[in-house]
């Protein structure tokens, strides 16, 4: 299995298709959200990070730098595949993630919008609470930060 962390441009088209297909298979598929459109424009201004098995993505995020989606840098989708979790994975992605913003971005204030059943893994990396919990796509979120 292979990290990689790639700006929009750089991708294959071979790995961005598999990015939507993990994405679709974990958030729509697998959640069931249907009302936020992930074509949101947001991933040609980004890095992507991911593990890939062969040419499978089975981990991702959207690193996201300052002020493109929060005044502060930003990790977003989240994910692992099914087969994949328990294994350690999320926290090597979300360690992956925030090294890539404090090293190579210079970022040292990060923020999420976490969904409620995943805290215990951010607290882990270490984001605290920054807010109540409130309702995304019909799933408890709360935003979180590490700084």
């Amino acid at each position: 299995m292979e990290w990689k962390v790639k700006s929009f441009n750089e991708l294959t088209v071979n790995e961005l298709y598999e990015i939507c297909k993990a994405r679709f298979q974990v958030f729509t598929c697998g959640q069931r959200i249907y009302e936020e459109n992930d074509f949101d424009d947001i991933d040609k201004k980004v890095y992507h990070l991911f593990l890939q098995d062969g040419d499978k993505v089975v981990a991702y995020a959207r690193v996201i730098p300052k002020g493109i989606t929060y005044e502060e840098a930003a990790i977003g989708r989240v994910l692992v595949l099914d087969e994949y979790r328990r294994r350690g994975i999320a926290t090597e992605l979300m360690k992956r993630s925030i090294e890539f913003l404090k090293r190579e971005l210079k970022e040292d204030k990060i923020v999420i919008s976490a969904q409620v059943y995943a805290r215990g893994l951010y607290e882990a990396v270490g984001f605290r609470d920054a807010s109540d919990i409130y309702n995304e796509v019909d799933i408890p979120h709360i935003k979180m930060i590490l700084d």
